[in-house]
């Protein structure tokens, strides 16, 4: 009965971690201070083990989330009163754990709470003295709840690394006395920058991961959407927040048709539509009606636009591509970045044929950030083709796969060479 019992206990528990432990760290980091952040992450795990360890016998309890929280506070105040350093700040701090404790933690009130915790926590994480890797891997550790093992995987690191980037992190917030309060007026937007390009850089791993045996790694996907949305609904959500949004939930919408069942890439004009999510779909369109209050027009409205204009067609012959390539466009005037320029050769390939797409991207050949990058070599080597040079585009696709990139990428460039030579 134990062995059963554990069996059903322990998913419970890891969808519970999954889904509640950023909000108690972050509840236990307002409550104990962000230089205890630490406890509270050992705390919330310490709950989530006596969970593991009580529930196959004693029976889940009626409302799992509120014992956990409860635990998780009992927890915190046991470590406090075992340092045996209870000042008077400190007294202050177990009282009020105290108090939380005995709430119940499903009350509206303290949900709203909650949610305002992990936004606060999302965006100390996120501090742009911070430096772009440390603030993903703190933000997955304290907001999502990932591991070290699970950050380290999803970024190809050793856990070493990871756990040395958290604990420097941890460090700068205790050093720097970053605090939980929300900034204002100019250092919000530029808070908000950091959280914005935390989030889309944290998606665009999991949509298509630079190295690995898998193309997807759908996780990082969907909690960079989480957060995103939580940021999109508090009071400081601004237009370019909902077209991040809207962007992601249109990528997200298209995860499931991108591998085939053998786990290899499935280009976009080859993917089953059917097999687009549709509720993450109408997700997308929601976020992005909201994203055109104002008149400010940032990259990611120009993105969430191309792949609205994507997610309307229903096959791709009928996509319109002169509209996605006026976009392309209008990128390039806010951004003028290589990669850009190259994801607008596939547009003017769709427009005007392979010529002049290959010419559009000649310079990127000797662009430094581009010179070994895989995808510049496949998108040349594919225009190639198209234009009947066999052997120059072996070429690319040969050296395309020898640059950095996922499993399901190095299978479908091989394909791609053996098209050619074949």
């Amino acid at each position: 009965m134990g062995d059963v019992a554990t069996a059903e206990a322990g998913p419970l528990v890891e969808h519970l971690f999954r889904h509640q432990a950023g909000r108690m760290v972050a509840h236990l980091a307002r409550l104990a201070g962000p230089a205890n952040l630490d406890l509270a992450e050992e705390s919330v795990q310490e709950a989530m083990l006596r969970a593991l360890q009580t529930w196959p016998y004693q029976g889940v309890p009626g409302n799992a989330a509120a014992w956990l929280f409860r635990v998780a506070h009992n927890a915190a105040i046991d470590v406090l009163r075992r340092r045996q350093m209870l000042g008077e700040k400190t007294e202050a701090i177990v009282a009020e754990l105290t108090r939380w404790a005995a709430l119940r933690a499903d009350d509206p009130d303290i949900d709203e709470q909650l949610r305002d915790d992990e936004l606060r926590l999302m965006f100390m994480c996120c501090h742009p003295e911070m430096g772009r890797d440390a603030s993903v891997a703190l933000s997955l550790k304290t907001v999502g709840g990932f591991s070290v093992r699970e950050i380290a995987r999803a970024f190809l690191a050793e856990e070493a690394t990871v756990a040395q980037r958290l604990a420097r992190a941890k460090r700068q917030i205790r050093l720097g006395r970053l605090t939980l309060e929300m900034p204002r007026g100019r250092e919000l937007r530029r808070r908000l920058d950091s959280v914005l390009e935390v989030l889309y850089f944290l998606f665009n791993e999991g949509y298509a991961a630079h190295e690995g045996e898998e193309l997807i790694r759908r996780d990082l996907c969907m909690e960079a959407l989480r957060l995103g949305r939580l940021v999109a609904a508090s009071s400081i959500a601004e237009p370019r927040v909902h077209a991040l949004v809207a962007l992601m939930a249109l990528g997200a919408a298209r995860l499931g048709a991108r591998v085939d069942a053998a786990g290899d890439l499935v280009l976009l004009d080859d993917q089953d539509r059917s097999r687009w999510d549709g509720r993450l779909t109408a997700l997308g369109f929601h976020h992005f009606d909201r994203s055109m209050a104002g008149d400010e027009v940032s990259e990611y409205h120009v993105h969430a636009a191309i792949a609205a204009t994507h997610a309307r067609s229903a096959a791709e012959r009928a996509t319109d591509w002169p509209l996605i390539l006026q976009l392309y466009d209008q990128l390039l005037a806010l951004n003028a970045s290589p990669v850009v320029e190259l994801n607008r050769a596939v547009a003017v390939a769709k427009v005007y044929g392979a010529g002049p797409a290959l010419a559009s991207i000649e310079a990127l050949e000797n662009d430094p950030k581009l010179r070994d990058y895989y995808l510049r070599l496949a998108v040349r080597g594919h225009l190639l083709l198209e234009v009947g040079k066999r052997e120059e585009a072996a070429a690319c696709f040969r050296a395309a796969m020898g640059c950095a990139c996922s499993e399901p990428e190095r299978r479908f460039l091989k394909k791609r060479l053996e098209g050619c030579e074949g």
